[in-house]
């Protein structure tokens, strides 16, 4: 089994943490590969970063040259997981909604704890378009900027335990999310600084990945994530996204967007 980890930003030692993180808890035989998109924020703390960074992932998907069974989108609250999903076949899993399914079942509540406040708002309206909203008792930001946490991880994982303790301690949250791709490589440090269970989304999101795919369940193609309509594409910016040599995990070329970015 072959799973692609998309990072949602550029930076390369970042997603080098993320895939290690993932093969870390892959099953032997899954074989993680780590994608960097080519281009976008070097980290993703807004919506516009993260609207810039649904395209980047978009195009580094499609632009891999080699078969695949899952896609993991690695970047918590950020957009574009729909898109994935109705251009591709097979299982794409974001590690926001990972997180907080796995959450729920080991305990009745949970936090998430992320980086800057400002991030907090698109992690909450991810949750509830999810619908995981209902046992979330609270989004908490730590302080560290997404790049800090490799700069200063001793740092980092004493303010984000010092979250953790208070989502416990003052929102009765029983469970803890990691709410940030880059808190992946950290996981280990802060599951041991906390007294409840923390849940990191990269790796749970590998374990549901390699399980639809060991189900043998992929993505539904009835309405909602239907191949894209044909159409023109004016001025479309980005190549790489939906040509000729991008394909489905299949080896059949994106319907909707390939068609438009050939015309």
């Amino acid at each position: 089994m072959r799973v692609l980890v998309a990072n949602v930003n550029t930076t390369e030692s970042m997603t080098e943490g993320i895939a290690r993180a993932a093969r870390a808890v892959a099953s032997p035989g899954t074989e993680i590969i780590g994608l960097t998109p080519r281009f976008g924020a070097e980290s993703c703390e807004g919506n516009v970063e993260s609207h810039l960074a649904a395209l980047g992932v978009m195009d580094a998907v499609l632009g891999y040259d080699g078969d695949y069974d899952a896609v993991i989108q690695a970047g918590y609250g950020e957009h574009g997981r729909e898109a994935l999903q109705e251009l591709l076949d097979v299982p794409v899993v974001d590690i926001t909604e990972a997180g907080a399914a796995l959450a729920m079942f080991l305990g009745r509540r949970y936090s998430v704890v992320t980086t800057l406040d400002r991030t907090v708002p698109l992690i909450e309206d991810r949750l509830r378009l999810a619908g995981l909203d209902a046992h979330c008792a609270s989004v908490r930001a730590s302080g560290m900027a997404v790049l800090e946490l490799e700069e200063s991880p001793d740092r980092a994982v004493t303010a984000i335990a010092d979250q953790a303790a208070e989502a416990v301690e003052r929102d009765r949250a029983e469970v803890i999310v990691l709410g940030c791709g880059g808190m992946a490589d950290l996981g280990r440090t802060i599951t041991d600084r906390c007294a409840v269970p923390v849940v990191d989304g990269v790796t749970a999101a590998v374990r549901l990945a390699e399980s639809l795919v060991g189900l043998g369940l992929r993505t539904s193609k009835v309405r909602t994530y239907a191949p894209a309509r044909p159409k023109q594409m004016s001025g479309w910016p980005f190549p790489g996204v939906g040509d000729a040599d991008g394909r489905t995990a299949d080896g059949r070329t994106a319907d909707g967007l390939g068609a438009a970015a050939r015309d």
